[in-house]
């Protein structure tokens, strides 16, 4: 068991830099006015993979770690860091919910059951993100940062988030199928219900 909570704590380290990478080096950068911008980016598929992979909650913190380090490392974005930290987080957590306490994905069989409630938490997740990342980010901007040009850039915020969520649904539900199998073989497919606890099956 112990080793089991080793990997898990690694394969979290590995998503929070997975998502830090997909984020500051594979985004669209869309400058707004005021000096803001936003961003076309698959740092949300790394959260919804994580929280298949991990769970909610160790899937959502390696997705919020690596996109809250994206955002402290850039000028532009870093004054938003503990907006998405939080948002990123909660994404996991619904993905991982949705995904493991609900589907129950990593007890089933049937790879088109997998696939469906795969997708479930996905949407689930990143349906959260589109609507509380411009909301809570209008509110952020308005009176905590006090950027009077919040209303300007919010359609802008309400337009790119909703792109990355239906990217980063599809991605996310592709990649997390095509690596069961590897997942399965290497020893790294961890079973919800059981702390520690993973399937081993042999070559």
């Amino acid at each position: 068991m112990r080793n089991d909570n080793v990997q898990k704590l690694v394969m979290t380290g590995l998503f929070a830099a997975l998502s830090y990478v997909v984020f500051t080096f594979l985004q669209i950068k869309i400058p707004l006015p005021g000096g803001d911008a936003t961003s076309i980016h698959l740092g949300n598929a790394v959260c919804v993979l994580g929280a298949l992979v991990l769970g909610g909650f160790l899937g959502g913190l390696g997705g919020a770690l690596g996109m809250t380090i994206g955002d402290l490392m850039d000028p532009i974005y870093i004054i938003y860091a503990p907006k998405t930290f939080l948002l990123k987080f909660c994404i996991g957590l619904i993905t991982g919910f949705i995904a493991h306490n609900l589907g129950h994905i990593t007890q089933k069989t049937d790879r088109r059951d997998i696939a469906k409630w795969a997708s479930l938490a996905a949407v689930g997740g990143l349906l959260f993100n589109v609507i509380f990342d411009p909301l809570i980010g209008y509110f952020y901007k308005l009176y905590i940062i006090g950027k009077p040009a919040a209303d300007v850039t919010l359609a802008w915020n309400i337009t790119s988030t909703s792109i990355n969520a239906a990217t980063s649904t599809l991605v996310s539900v592709l990649v997390y199928l095509a690596l069961l199998p590897a997942l399965k073989k290497s020893g790294l497919f961890f079973t919800n219900g059981k702390k520690g606890s993973k399937i081993v099956q042999k070559a």
